[in-house]
């Protein structure tokens, strides 16, 4: 079991770019926006915990805590590294954890997750904001994804599972396994219970739960974009199912609102959460009400009356029994405390010479680590620190100094808005003289060049750099200061672009030349989010 140690661990946030509990009340949706993909949620008493997708990126499987279902705090990750551990110390865009399911269970909580590469994980802890157990490989298999756990009166347990065409050869199938009753691995080798082909193609993201001596299957199906929530039920584990369709974007602005959580609170009321997809914003979470019909959810709001529900913007908060404080995931970091943000995740599994944030210094030392040789560009370097894009309008501001010590090879250093394409401003040394450049690499994931689009003398070794990041097309503008005061463009305005499976991010890096020895480092001074 690996702890992490993060800063400023207790310290309520709140986001100045986006805040979804209006403070009368309400809450509009999303209720985070960032990218918290395929989100499951659990209770535990009074409390909600969620995590979500979180591919290549490590840690993984964050945890977030919620106290009102609408004010969340990133408390922890339950996969410090990913798994096989040899395997992902390089990127791995797009792979790794897919759609994870969260659930209590005999006071512990159990997360399973599918790496379509590798099979169905599982890890489980009694404190979702301490050490998690090691993974647990629960079903060896190729393709296999979005698992979800039920256990059910008579102590057998089972396992739903979705299948990757990609790896799998086939997709649009729902298939069910027997589950041992410690969750730790699969006892049979499944039985078929879905085929979405004909009406629900892409069916997939399983979340299952029991109700009224009816076993659900809650799925997406139609595709991330442009989807829509099924619903299936029936009163044999192995159906046949009935189905119904009770979540679509209909006339509302949502596209594909689907894939998420149905919690019941300790009042009795019902809520869904599920996610959409904003292109370079990635997937981000709504919180619907819901209700049930005839032992049918229902979802939303049926504004055309056709019995399908639509997703709703504005809403009274779940009634939780008191009023908690805002809260959002942190954003903004000072780095004065003893350890890395949590909100930071490297583009691979981490090193933990790539950084320093010792007690007492108020800065963040990225050490100037060697590109893999094999690396045409930044799609491939392990040691990007990053973090999701927050909001739909803000502004990142940071401060870096570069120590190039006795380097003979350039060492660089900067802020960086990474997707499939990137766009950095990098602070460099050449022949003792210190530069500032924007670049940028369109199609960097097919190893495109990174370029200058421009370059400008430093007078010293440290610079104040800004990012405006600005709605709809997450459109970027790059400046710089060398007093910290007066802010000037450089290079070419830029549109971010997604990841694999994820949406762009923005964070720093710190590397040299593959041929270079060791030495050189920069510092951070912060990392702030703003308007």
């Amino acid at each position: 079991m690996t702890t992490f140690c993060f800063a400023q661990k207790n310290e309520v946030y709140e986001s100045q770019v986006w805040v979804a509990d209006q403070g009368d009340g309400t809450y509009k949706n999303p209720i985070i926006h960032a990218d918290y993909s395929d989100p499951d949620v659990t209770r535990a008493g009074n409390d909600y915990y969620m995590t979500a997708s979180s591919f290549n990126a490590a840690p993984g499987l964050p945890i977030l805590h919620s106290k009102d279902m609408v004010n969340w705090e990133l408390i922890n990750y339950a996969l410090p590294l990913q798994v096989p551990v040899e395997h992902f110390n390089i990127p791995q865009h797009g792979n790794g954890v897919w759609a994870p399911s969260i659930r209590y269970h005999n006071n512990e909580f159990y997360i399973y997750w599918g790496d379509p590469d590798f099979g169905i994980y599982m890890v489980k802890t009694k404190d979702p904001a301490g050490a998690w157990e090691d993974p647990v490989l629960v079903m060896k298999a190729k393709g296999a994804i979005d698992p979800c756990p039920l256990w059910d009166e008579d102590e057998k347990a089972y396992l739903s599972v979705a299948w990757a065409g990609s790896r799998a050869g086939v997709k649009s199938i729902l298939t069910m396994f027997k589950l041992s009753p410690d969750g730790t691995k699969v006892l049979d080798l499944g039985r078929h219970v879905f085929d979405g082909h004909e009406d629900h193609p892409t069916v997939e993201g399983t979340k299952m739960y029991k109700r009224n001596d009816y076993y659900y299957i809650f799925a997406p199906a139609g595709g991330v974009a442009t989807g829509w929530q099924l619903i299936l039920r029936s009163k044999n584990i192995y159906g046949p199912y009935e189905e119904k369709v009770v979540l679509e974007q209909g006339k509302t602005s949502v596209n594909g609102p689907h894939q998420g959580a149905w919690v019941e609170t300790p009042q009795g009321e019902d809520w869904f959460y599920h996610f959409q997809d904003v292109d370079a914003y990635g997937r981000i979470v709504h919180l619907q009400p819901m209700d049930w019909r005839k032992d049918w959810p229902v979802m939303g709001k049926d504004n055309d009356g056709n019995g399908i529900g639509e997703p709703v913007m504005m809403h009274k908060k779940p009634k939780v029994g008191k009023t908690y404080t805002v809260e959002t995931p942190k954003e903004t970091d000072e780095f004065n405390g003893n350890g890395l943000g949590v909100q930071w995740q490297w583009n691979a599994n981490p090193n933990i010479l790539w950084h320093a944030k010792l007690p007492g210094k108020d800065y963040l030392r990225l050490f100037s680590m060697a590109t893999p040789k094999e690396a045409k560009n930044l799609w491939e370097v392990p040691n990007l620190l990053l973090q999701k894009f927050p909001a739909p309008n803000f502004t990142v501001d940071t401060k870096i100094t570069l120590i190039p010590e006795d380097a003979k090879q350039p060492r660089k250093a900067g802020l960086i808005v990474m997707g499939r394409d990137y766009a950095t401003v990098t602070i460099t040394q050449k022949e003792e003289v210190f530069y500032l450049q924007q670049t940028q690499a369109i199609n960097a994931d097919r190893g495109a060049e990174e370029i200058t689009n421009e370059e400008i003398k430093l007078k010293d070794n440290q610079v104040f750099i800004k990012v405006e990041v600005v709605a709809p097309d997450a459109m970027c503008q790059f400046t710089y200061s060398e007093n910290g005061k007066k802010f000037k463009k450089i290079g070419k305005p830029f549109k971010a672009r997604v990841g694999k499976w994820i949406g762009a991010k923005v964070g720093l890096f710190s590397i040299s030349t593959p041929e270079a020895k060791r030495g050189g480092y920069a510092d951070v001074d912060y990392f702030r989010i703003t308007k």
